[in-house]
């Protein structure tokens, strides 16, 4: 996974967004500052994510540090990624 800047999300995570999620969104306007909530991603479609990306990054993301929920950032996101990559 590439890091993120602060104007750019890890194209992994925008791929699993658009594809895996099917959110209908242009890449560009997804930046780390925008929730799950404001692309419609309920907690449900937030598990579906997690498992798409702990498949996708071959990474395990641990129950008691991932404390993503609607209101959480794609920036949250990528952090619990990227940290999970890193520990393995």
């Amino acid at each position: 996974m590439t890091q993120a800047s602060p104007q750019a999300l890890p194209e992994q995570l925008v791929a699993l967004l658009t594809q895996h999620l099917e959110i209908d969104a242009d890449p560009a306007d997804l930046t780390p500052t925008t929730t799950f909530e404001s692309l419609a991603v309920d907690s449900l479609a937030l598990m579906e994510l997690v498992v798409a990306a702990e498949e996708e990054f071959g990474i395990v993301l641990p129950e008691d540090t991932l404390d993503l929920s609607p209101a959480s950032t794609l920036a949250d996101a990528a952090r619990a990624f990227a940290d999970a990559r890193h520990a393995r």
